[in-house]
């Protein structure tokens, strides 16, 4: 780690950086899981899973390159290795399996969900413990863009009675007063 004079001592310095590269490693390993997606989907929903899914991972690749920058600006250097990553993150893999489009769905959301419910953390301690409100800031932007995914896929399962798997319920509701 580079030597800075930026108002932060390096304790602070090493704190943020290790934030940082725990959020890079979440991003990219969503990223892989978004871009298999993108590949694998199929089913009456294929167009516009498949459109929504480059938009994501478009944004996503954005978002990798900020946070491997702020890392450096802070005179850190990002994890970068697919070792590096897995040992970092919280997200899952699921090797080897194609679930429906349905499971698909719920799977990113619960992994945006995670990475909302990480960075809050993070922010929280990035201002009070570490002092850096500028990464605070920053890791705010990129929460709300989580947010904004994850509500836009949880609009294609809204409604929808979903088992933990992701699996829809066959179960049809009959509406009230219907016999």
């Amino acid at each position: 780690m580079s030597k800075l004079n930026i108002g932060l001592t390096e304790e602070q310095l090493k704190g943020v950086i290790n934030l940082l590269n725990r959020d890079l490693a979440d991003f990219y390993l969503l990223l892989i899981k978004t871009k298999k997606y993108h590949w694998d989907v199929v089913g009456p929903q294929f167009r516009s899973l498949h459109q929504l899914w480059e938009e994501h991972y478009e944004t996503l690749t954005q978002n990798i390159d900020a946070a491997a920058e702020r890392i450096r600006s802070l005179g850190g250097y990002p994890a970068g290795t697919a070792q590096e990553f897995l040992n970092l993150s919280s997200i899952q893999e699921h090797q080897g399996d194609i679930p429906s489009a349905t499971q698909m769905v719920a799977r990113l959301v619960q992994d945006h969900e995670q990475i909302i419910r990480n960075l809050r953390e993070h922010i929280d301690q990035c201002s009070d413990q570490f002092h850096d409100e500028g990464t605070a800031d920053f890791l705010t932007g990129l929460m709300e863009q989580h947010e904004e995914m994850a509500w836009m896929l949880r609009s294609f399962i809204e409604g929808e009675e979903l088992q933990p798997s992701g699996q829809r319920e066959n179960s049809v509701k009959t509406p009230a007063g219907v016999h």
